[in-house]
């Protein structure tokens, strides 16, 4: 068996219609039929000789407002730990392709999510705007529309889709883009409006949207349609089994035909890459913006059966997942962990081959990171990959908290000739720095927002630094913290115990936040609660509210109900 499978092609001619029929026909993946030509959405490419990037001096900086207008692609994986990729020390997992941007760019060592979910930590990304101002701060399924969490009826009723929507007037960078002359466009899950909402993508500034519009149907890698815009594009795929099923009555859990229901006909990571490559294709000659938001590696566990094979025989039998914690069962977790981040990197890698046949790669600017830290559920295993690196990999400390393991993720950012290749930054930033840091790439200018952009810092200039970051997290049982230089504040359970107790930490001697010094500190807590206090507009949606007066009753928290 190779050890690393050919990167996904795609083929001359081709509809997006034709390639899911072929797929379909062949019951194989994008990636594993290398039927493909990268060549074919961009046939101009034949032949194109590729140009090696202009090294930079030592100490060499670049003035981006004499420059043409870079592309941008941004990619934000979901659920993918600080820990996961080869670059950031993961010893179980291959990603070659990412590390190779790493190594010809630059690897940030004190980058935050926006928040410790999807929603938020994506509007953050957009907007700019922190959770303490942003109007999006959960998950919110808007479950008083009806049975959101069935997915039959979603089926039958678009309407019981998606997830709060960001409200008409939002500001996002991808706007500001499209008015600079960028063509956009978002690929994979979006989580920001349900359908015919104010927050559909292409109401938020994306000229094009492909993938998923709604996080519940995200739980499963086989849905029965993807949106093309506004509207349903069918797949050959059955409903049943749905994303949170579980293995027939009486079936062997060691028996790999147990499981088999479970991988259907397309899978959606396929023909969203290849729209991927269509729109890159189409916009090589203009500047452009690509969201690419794949759901990888965010359970449910499934991933095409070569790379599941290739960590089979490189890790060894396991003990198979039953669905005992949410999402589909699974006959190999480990194995199907890593294939999927293993997949997710090998398209990186052909994106990354398509822009150099393109002649472009030297034009864009590509970015690798996460909406939050790695999960706890599903039949993932953090502790086992130490998907959090040398965080805190306890499952009660990764996503859905304000631990270090819940917030600080990978950001990669590659600039051939303009960024310092193989560089590492300890500069302190986060999700809302984005917009920021766009529009000063793009030479765009941002509307008001709570970030500093981090150009500079990625163009060897002088960087200015944030006073402090700071969060809020409303969802379950409430949380706020503070980054303050080493300094960490951090209050749990704010819905139950109120905020009188704050911890505090010193992250440069305690990494992960295990040793509260918080009496010690007196003074610093002090001024950690007016940086709090400072930084918290109380959100429009009530339910985000962690005030005493604004607490959810019993049957309100069950209707809250998220897994996203």
């Amino acid at each position: 068996m190779e050890k690393t499978p050919k990167t996904p092609q795609a083929q001359p001619d081709a509809t997006r219609r034709d390639f899911l029929k072929t797929s379909m026909l062949m019951g194989l993946g994008l990636g594993a039929t290398g039927m493909l030509r990268l060549k074919a959405a961009t046939p101009d490419a034949a032949g194109a000789t590729e140009k090696k990037p202009a090294k930079l001096p030592p100490g060499a900086s670049v003035d981006v407002r004499t420059s043409k207008k870079p592309n941008i692609i941004y990619i934000m994986c979901d659920d993918l730990g600080y820990g996961d990729l080869g670059c950031y020390g993961q010893q179980k997992i291959e990603t070659p392709n990412i590390d190779k941007l790493a190594a010809g760019g630059k690897r940030f060592s004190h980058y935050y999510a926006g928040s410790a979910v999807s929603a938020p930590s994506r509007c953050i990304t957009l907007t700019g705007l922190h959770s303490g101002h942003a109007y999006v701060r959960g998950n919110d399924e808007l479950g008083d529309r009806g049975d959101v969490w069935s997915y039959p009826a979603m089926l039958a009723d678009p309407y019981l889709e998606g997830q709060l929507p960001m409200p008409k007037g939002t500001i996002t960078y991808p706007m500001l883009l499209q008015k600079a002359g960028y063509a956009t466009a978002c690929v994979g899950k979006w989580g920001l409006g349900y359908p015919g909402s104010e927050g559909e993508p292409n109401k938020m500034g994306f000229d094009f949207f492909y993938g998923y519009n709604c996080q519940r149907w995200a739980h499963t890698y086989y849905p029965p349609f993807l949106y093309d815009n506004e509207q349903r594009e069918y797949l050959p795929n059955p409903l049943e089994p749905e994303a949170h099923a579980k293995l027939d009555k009486g079936a062997d859990p060691y028996d790999e035909k147990s499981y088999a229901k479970f991988t259907k006909n397309i899978y959606s990571p396929d023909p969203s890459f290849y729209e991927i490559l269509k729109f890159v294709g189409e916009n090589k000659n203009n500047p452009f913006y690509l969201h690419w938001v794949p759901t990888i590696p965010h359970v449910g566990l499934q991933a095409p059966e070569r790379w599941v094979k290739y960590y089979v025989n490189k890790f060894g039998t396991e003990k198979p997942y039953i669905g005992d914690q949410g999402y589909v069962p699974c006959r190999y977790p480990h194995a199907t962990y890593a294939a999927m981040i293993s997949y997710l990197d090998e398209q990186v890698g052909g994106l990354v081959q398509q822009l150099k046949n393109l002649g472009i790669y030297e034009d864009t600017i590509i970015v690798f990171t996460s909406d939050h830290g790695p999960t706890y559920n599903g039949g993932s295993d953090t502790p086992w990959f130490k998907s959090a690196g040398p965080l805190n990999n306890d499952p009660h400390w990764v996503k859905g908290t304000l631990r270090e393991g819940g917030i600080r993720v990978p950001y990669i950012v590659s600039w051939p000739g303009k960024i310092q290749p193989n560089t590492q930054s300890n500069h302190l930033c986060a999700g809302w720095d984005v917009m920021a840091t766009v529009c000063e790439l793009t030479n765009t200018t941002p509307t008001a927002n709570d970030g500093i952009s981090f150009a500079p810092e990625l163009l060897g200039k002088t960087q200015k630094a944030h006073d402090y970051l700071y969060w809020e997290f409303p969802e379950g049982p409430g949380s706020k913290c503070v980054r303050w230089g080493k300094w960490k504040g951090l209050i749990l359970d704010i819905r139950k115990k109120g905020e009188a107790t704050m911890m505090l930490f010193d992250l440069e001697t305690d990494p992960q936040g295990l040793k509260d010094v918080a009496a010690q500190h007196p003074d610093i807590i002090a001024t950690m609660r007016k940086q709090m206090a400072a930084s918290h507009v109380e959100p429009v949606i009530k339910r985000f509210s962690m005030l005493p007066e604004n607490q959810p009753t019993p049957k309100a928290k069950a209707k809250a109900k998220t897994k996203a």
